[in-house]
């Protein structure tokens, strides 16, 4: 594994052009979020998205949200309703999971049963910065332990993931908790898990 130790708040671009050179190779990542690390790879790749499932030990049905460099990128990969876009526009970037009725753009392999995705944009720069150099959306999925654990202290996941995955960027240890999600797919919003963004508005 390629590991580097960035700034949070004004991330060295050197690195994290390094990680799109490895995600759009095929590339499995890790990096921070502003709740916790995520797993991350270029959404179009299915063979990325397989060593993912492979690595978190994961079914392949199991459903992984994306990250979005901005709002306007998010209307290319879902149907954003009026209500949604107002609420976004309020609360992101955040850490926020909003389901939304998908785009043909994304990757079935993305999709809900019910043709929804998850997506998020989140307030840390590096993971902004990383989509936004890529040119489009970067999964994000919790780094956790086979048994589900989360793990927040970077030399930690090194360690476990040190060859099985291609590249790490730090941003020292994350203390969050996974984002709120909040489904906007339906004609009234459905707070699905409470995690750290506040979700008093849709209730």
């Amino acid at each position: 594994m390629e590991y580097y130790e960035l700034h949070p708040v004004n991330p060295q671009l050197r690195y994290i052009n390094k990680a799109v050179e490895v995600l759009k190779k095929g590339g499995v990542i890790i990096y921070p979020t502003d709740t916790v690390y995520g797993f991350g790879c270029d959404i179009f790749n299915k063979e990325a998205l397989q060593r993912i499932y492979d690595i978190k030990n994961e079914a392949g049905t199991k459903l992984y949200s994306f990250i979005c460099s901005d709002l306007k990128d998010i209307s290319k990969y879902a149907k954003v309703s009026n209500f949604a876009y107002k609420s976004m526009r309020k609360l992101l970037p955040g850490p926020y999971t909003f389901v939304l009725p998908s785009s043909k753009e994304v990757p079935k392999k993305l999709w809900t049963k019910r043709k929804t995705v998850g997506i998020r944009i989140p307030d840390h720069q590096i993971a902004l910065t990383l989509a936004k150099e890529l040119g489009n959306p970067i999964v994000s999925t919790s780094v956790t332990t086979r048994k589900g654990e989360l793990l927040y202290d970077p030399f930690e996941i090194k360690t476990i993931f040190n060859i099985q995955v291609d590249l790490m960027l730090s941003a020292g240890a994350l203390t969050g908790e996974p984002s709120s999600i909040v489904d906007l797919s339906g004609d009234e919003p459905d707070v699905v898990r409470e995690g750290s963004g506040d979700v008093s508005m849709f209730y």
